[in-house]
C-alpha cells in the first residue's frame, strides 16, 4: 500500500509541477493551447495564471516534503501528503462543478490526488 501511495502522490505532484510550468512559463504558448484560450484571453489572464501556477507548485512541494518525511515523522508526513493531495483534489472538484466544459481536465487533475488520498487512508 505504501509503495502505491508513494507512486500516486509523486505522480500527482509531478502533474501539478507540469501545470505550474504551463500556467507560469508557457501560458502564452502551450498553456494557451492546453487551456483552449484565444491569444487575447491569454494575454488578459497572464498575471492571474502566473499566480495560479505557483499555487500548483506549492501543493506539489507540500506533497513531496510529506513523502520525504514518511520515514522520519509519520504524523507530519501524513498531514502534509493529505494537505497537498487533498487540496489538489478539492481544486479538481471545484473545476468539475463550476466549468462543465473543463470536466475532462478536472478528472485528469483530480484522479491521482484522489487515489493518493484513498491509499493514504490505508497506509497511515
Amino acid at each position: 500500500m505504501t509503495i502505491a501511495l508513494f507512486i500516486t502522490a509523486a505522480l500527482a505532484a509531478i502533474l501539478h509541477i507540469f501545470i505550474f510550468y504551463l500556467e507560469s512559463f508557457a501560458w502564452l504558448g502551450k498553456g494557451r493551447a492546453v487551456f483552449g484560450m484565444s491569444e487575447q484571453q491569454a494575454h488578459a489572464t497572464k498575471e492571474m495564471a502566473f499566480n495560479q501556477g505557483f499555487y500548483n507548485l506549492m501543493l506539489a512541494i507540500v506533497t513531496i516534503v510529506g513523502l520525504v518525511l514518511w520515514t522520519i515523522t509519520r504524523p507530519a508526513a501524513i498531514a502534509l501528503i493529505g494537505a497537498g493531495t487533498g487540496s489538489m483534489f478539492a481544486a479538481a472538484l471545484l473545476l468539475f462543478a463550476t466549468a462543465p466544459d473543463k470536466r475532462s481536465a478536472a478528472i485528469k487533475q483530480g484522479t491521482l490526488p484522489l487515489l493518493a488520498l484513498i491509499l493514504l487512508s490505508f497506509a497511515a
